[in-house]
């Protein structure tokens, strides 16, 4: 696909500036055990929210910098990691406050050698990007980008700047999904040509409010106003601008096409992750997907999406179906009588020889029905994949110091997460759409296109 002008010139630009606009970059630590003399620099962009998990997730570097656009959420998420952590909270005392990371970067860019990532979606490209091309290794979390596009290329700036990189789907950490790739690979399942996932969310009815439902008929005098706390200029970030409206903040964002990606974005690279890479499922070759609730600028209520992966080697095609907004799929034939899904979130793998039911994050995952996992446990493979300890914020810090690649880098979680961001193409293109990954195109629908890229206001890219 052409890309923006805008873009291109970002593009084309972006390097030299960089150069000029930073002082050089400090290098990761060398391998080994953490201690007092082997710590990274960590800045925080985000510590509200799920800025409170990298706060944790950190809390044994060296946190020289928090950055975050609304204060008084940034205080909360400090107060309570100060309750919970003291000692590790004090040491950090000294770090810088920002409420914009353009700042934060020509202020300290050479103090920081890793970056964490937990802003509202449409916000994750242009902060890993800017922090990427300073070198910096970068935890983002998921989905990874907003839009299919940034997703390819924060893979292609990754590899370009050779940094350690780490998305925020923390399952792929967990035990479940590597016993999952380890009975996939030894063929318990046999052939897998289905997979369905499912999920409760979105939570938008009491979320999503009207744009202007705050303002009184008169508008036009009556504007809410922002918080005194609040950078309304930096949380827009790359989006258009508009006037503030609390209809969208502090995470009601997630219903709006501008800055989230739905129940689909926000959660299926938590739930399909663990059949994704099992399967090693790749690119779809076409999407569908049946929706209600959606207009130009609101994400859907509630969705099914059918993607079809192509067989992969010896593997056979995928139909993978997902729905949300508390839309099951038929029980299976294997389950017991009387035995339901899991309401909030779960996966099936259905496999020649065995299916496989398993949870969000999957903690549990059992071949089913129980009478059958208990016959063939006993002839289970061996666990031949290295587990992670201490979780993904651990697993990444070790991969800055020299140690092993984290297992959710961008290499593996670029093209999950365009796999992911194509159903809301999709979506929002109201047609089964025909995908050519090579191309990074739609071709059976060129007004698809307009979806897999965004606009990008001037200034913040």
């Amino acid at each position: 696909m052409t890309p923006l002008v805008s873009r291109r010139d970002f593009l084309k630009t972006t390097a030299a500036a960089s150069a000029l606009a930073f002082p050089a970059v400090l290098k990761s630590q060398p391998a080994g055990t953490p201690s007092p003399l082997n710590r990274l620099n960590v800045a925080i962009i985000g510590a509200g929210g799920r800025g409170g998990a990298a706060l944790e997730g950190t809390k044994d570097e060296n946190i020289v910098a928090i950055c975050d656009v609304d204060a008084a959420r940034a205080d909360a998420g400090l107060k309570n990691f100060k309750e919970r952590f003291p000692a590790e909270a004090a040491r950090h005392e000294g770090a810088a406050r920002f409420d914009d990371y353009r700042k934060m970067f020509d202020q300290l860019g050479n103090k920081i050698d890793a970056v964490t990532i937990s802003t509202p979606d449409h916000t994750h490209f242009p902060a890993a990007l800017a922090a990427m091309k300073l070198g910096k290794n970068v935890y983002v979390e998921k989905p990874l980008a907003h839009t299919v596009w940034e997703a390819r290329e924060l893979r292609r700036i990754a590899r370009e700047q050779k940094v350690i990189t780490q998305m925020g789907n923390q399952g792929h950490a967990g035990e479940g999904c590597r016993l999952l790739k380890e009975w996939v690979d030894a063929g318990i399942l046999g052939d897998v040509r289905e997979v369905v996932s499912w999920t409760n969310r979105p939570f938008y009815p009491p979320w999503r409010e009207p744009i202007g439902s705050f303002n009184p008929p008169d508008h036009s005098k009556f504007l809410p106003v922002v918080p005194k706390t609040l950078n309304w200029d930096a949380w827009l970030g790359t989006a258009s601008a508009r006037e503030y409206d609390p209809a969208y903040l502090p995470w009601k964002w997630r219903g709006w096409w501008d800055f989230g990606t739905g129940a689909f974005g926000d959660v299926a690279c938590h739930i399909m992750d663990g059949a994704y890479w099992a399967l090693n499922l790749g690119a779809p070759t076409s999407v569908e997907a049946m929706s209600t609730g959606a207009s130009k600028v609101a994400c859907p209520l509630a969705s099914i999406v059918t993607n079809h992966f192509p067989a992969r080697g010896s593997m056979p095609a995928v139909k993978y179906t997902w729905s949300d907004g508390g839309i099951l799929p038929p029980l299976p034939q294997e389950l017991e009588l009387g035995r339901d899904l899991p309401s909030e979130a779960g996966t099936l793998l259905f496999g020649s020889k065995a299916t496989v039911l398993c949870s969000f994050y999957y903690d549990s995952v059992r071949i089913i029905p129980e009478v059958k996992m208990r016959e063939i446990g006993p002839s289970l493979p061996p666990k031949t994949i290295p587990r992670v300890k201490d979780g993904p914020f651990a697993e990444w810090i070790l991969g800055c110091k020299g140690g092993p690649k984290p297992g959710s880098n961008f290499d593996y979680s670029g093209p999950f997460t365009e796999a992911v961001l194509l159903a809301n193409v999709a979506i929002r293109s109201r047609r089964r759409i025909e995908w050519d990954a090579a191309a990074m195109k739609v071709t059976n629908l060129a007004e698809a296109n307009q979806f897999i890229t965004k606009e990008y206001r001037p200034g913040w890219l």
